[in-house]
């Protein structure tokens, strides 16, 4: 990392957006840039779903949700390769990217019970800020008070293949057709959802990743940051 690219001071930045536009590689990218922690909080949603999925808990089912909740401790461990998941202890980190734990967590994260469990983990993890945190409601709902704010996001069928390229390979790969289905029901299950939806901030910095490369979508949000730090 670059010290310039280091901000005066320690700020609390939010990256939200619907699948596939690209928030993950930009938000780890942003955070070495930045020399911030990166919080994946999608991760944790999916970590609860792994959970319930494992236990046999309904998406619907608030009482289960949170005896399931009050049950299991999810932890974010560093690694050299990334960021690890960890459900009670065991690494979970493989299973959460798959298409049917994808539609589960954005079930499970439509629950109140669920994103109260897990709004003070979020909240815990940037107290001493300087963090990046990437997710669908960071900058409305988490964390309203952040300093900077983007709303990443990208054409549909864009999202779709990126999507695809990405499980492309994995044992149970989906068709492009099949994911880009999925990923339309779970934008309008996102931006429906009575909880916390899936809607830029009024004060977040749209970016539209369509036609740029992840490095021109780091460069802007960089250019943002240090005209405000």
């Amino acid at each position: 990392m670059s010290p310039s690219n280091r901000p005066s001071r320690p700020l609390i930045v939010t990256i939200d957006g619907p699948a596939g536009a690209g928030k993950t590689t930009v938000s780890k990218l942003l955070a070495k840039q930045l020399g911030y922690r990166y919080l994946d909080t999608g991760a944790l949603y999916r970590g609860v779903a792994v959970a319930a999925r494992q236990a046999g808990v309904s998406p619907e089912d608030d009482a289960g949700l949170e005896v399931l909740c009050r049950s299991i401790k999810l932890d974010l461990i560093p690694q050299e390769e990334g960021l690890r998941l960890l459900l009670n202890g065991d690494d979970i980190t493989a299973l959460i990217r798959t298409p049917q734990i994808s539609m589960l967590a954005s079930a499970v994260s439509a629950r109140p019970v669920v994103r109260a469990f897990l709004m003070s983990t979020q909240r815990d993890l940037a107290a001493r800020k300087g963090v990046v945190a990437e997710g669908r409601d960071m900058g409305t709902v988490v964390f309203p008070e952040a300093e900077a704010k983007f709303f990443l996001d990208a054409d549909a069928q864009i999202r779709a293949r990126r999507r695809y390229e990405e499980l492309n390979g994995t044992a149970e790969a989906p068709s492009l057709a099949s994911v880009e289905g999925q990923m339309r029901q779970r934008d309008r299950n996102d931006a429906t959802r009575a909880v916390a939806p899936l809607q830029p901030a009024a004060d977040a910095i749209r970016i539209d990743s369509t036609h740029l490369s992840l490095a021109q979508v780091v460069e802007r949000m960089l250019l943002h940051i240090h005209r405000i730090a």
